[in-house]
């Protein structure tokens, strides 16, 4: 549930520029978080060197991989309607293999290959550099698996290929795991332990994406705040390592300002953060720089003392609070983003009054909530019952979203008769004749296009907002573009 889970990407299949020589077609569909879309681009980036060119044609392919989420029961059920998909495309292209990769595979490997005999693939979020070995068994005609999670696998040397990328924003994957035992989540099960990249291959990834003409990079983690590099290994282990390891050790603050300075023009952003680990440190860096992008995801989950201990989350409402008034004190125009989930076992509607009124000490800009719902293998589905009922559940939501729409309205409205620096993503949804871009606070902007273009880095006044986004004009090119 802390993973942003943008609902317009889910299902997208991946294309890439093909190599000639390679003959075989690869279809990749991704489901899930940002984690999942990037390793995708992973992925592809393995299987170009085996021989495959993607398609967007499932009856063509030779492989297809579906890369899954364990988070919420909806993303379950979308990989299993698939899955059904592409057996009927099978019964048609017999020749074609089908593979699950990430955190359902690891969830339900047995049962994707021994019961239902959906697959004959199945790959877990440490092992695909395995693929080429896991490839080769399948040509066999054996089904293959490898769901073993890794103490310090992290990717770091591996290039992703960047796919269906705008050419402006990219990913790039600090760390892996989560140590954070929150009795809701599957990800320390599906993912396993938290551990960090070797900052050197993360620079040298900035670098690389700057020089094709990237303009922007999210540092992506299940926690990115827990960063902490000391030579490799696992986070839990820090406390064994040695004095020399503990000196020269690379913190997340420390990871974003050497980013921020290593390409002083190129726009950072991290997600996701967690409130027990963002640190003074974090927010002090991200006031020193203007290229660090003044907006924090800080998902909070509850806003009840008793709700947060149920759920394992290891910072209370006081302490929460506490954290904004400091980001507010540093940052004064940091945009903060929530996760919130409604009806968790055994909530009352004091619980759920809690709630709102953290929301209106906030005001976030905007944010992402759920109805509680119950994933296999976590603590909560193992020691709790589900016990709110699906229509108590549902009008709490309602109340949460319908809040969350005038704060987000609230905040919108700060901008007006603001100048504000844009970053174009793309054409307008709404209209041709006019670009569409973000704030360094996340918000999405529009202005008529002129002369400029994709990639640019713009000033616009804004003259009028919806709750969600920003209208304007482009005043000319903003000193970081």
């Amino acid at each position: 549930m802390e993973k942003t889970i943008d609902e317009s990407k889910q299902g997208e299949s991946l294309i890439l520029e093909p190599k000639n020589e390679n003959k075989r077609k690869l279809y990749i569909e991704s489901y899930g978080c940002a984690m999942n879309f990037s390793d995708s681009e992973i992925v592809a980036s393995i299987l170009a060197n085996e021989g495959f060119n993607t398609t967007q044609n499932l009856e063509d392919a030779d492989l297809v991989l579906v890369n899954t989420c364990s988070i919420r029961d909806k993303a379950e059920q979308t990989v299993r309607k698939r899955l059904e998909k592409y057996n009927a495309v099978k019964r048609i292209n017999p020749k074609m293999k089908v593979g699950v990769l990430g955190c359902m595979a690891e969830r339900l490997k047995s049962k994707f290959l021994e019961e239902e005999k959906i697959v004959d693939l199945v790959v877990g979020p440490d092992a695909y550099k395995d693929l080429p070995n896991l490839l080769a068994e399948v040509d066999e005609g054996r089904d293959a698996i490898n769901v073993i999670l890794s103490k310090d696998e992290t990717y770091g040397d591996i290039s992703p290929v960047r796919l269906n990328s705008n050419g402006v924003s990219a990913f790039v994957s600090i760390t892996r795991g989560c140590d954070n035992m929150c009795t809701f989540c599957v990800v320390p099960f599906t993912r396993g332990r938290e551990r960090s990249r070797d900052p050197q291959s993360i620079i040298e990834e900035v670098n690389d994406l700057w020089n094709r003409g990237f303009k922007e990079i999210t540092l992506l983690g299940q926690n990115v705040d827990s960063y902490l590099w000391y030579g490799g290994g696992l986070k839990k282990d820090f406390d064994k390592a040695s004095e020399l390891q503990k000196a020269t050790s690379v913190n997340f603050s420390q990871l974003l300002e050497l980013c921020a300075k290593t390409q002083p023009k190129m726009r950072i952003r991290f997600s996701t953060s967690n409130p027990q680990d963002l640190t003074l440190d974090v927010i002090e860096t991200m006031a020193k720089y203007d290229n660090i992008c003044k907006h924090i995801h800080l998902p909070v989950q509850s806003g009840s003392n008793r709700i947060l201990k149920e759920m394992n989350r290891l910072h209370t409402r006081e302490e929460y609070f506490e954290l904004i008034d400091n980001i507010r004190r540093i940052i004064p125009n940091c945009a903060i983003s929530q996760d919130l989930i409604a009806g968790f076992p055994t909530e009352t509607e004091e619980d759920h009054k809690d709630t709102l009124s953290l929301m209106e000490y906030v005001k976030y800009n905007f944010g992402y909530m759920f109805t509680y719902s119950e994933r296999p293998g976590t603590l909560a589905e193992r020691k709790m019952d589900d016990d709110i009922p699906e229509a108590i559940k549902q009008r709490r939501l309602e109340e949460i979203v319908q809040l969350q729409r005038e704060h987000s309205e609230i905040r919108t409205k700060e901008y007006l008769n603001t100048v504000v620096e844009v970053l174009i993503e793309r054409e307008s949804k709404k209209s041709s004749e006019q670009w569409s871009g973000r704030t360094s606070q996340n918000i999405v902007a529009v202005f008529p296009k002129e002369n400029y273009k994709i990639g640019d880095l713009v000033n616009v006044t804004v003259t009028n907002c919806t709750s969600a986004t920003l209208i304007g004009d482009a005043i000319g090119y903003s000193k970081n573009n």
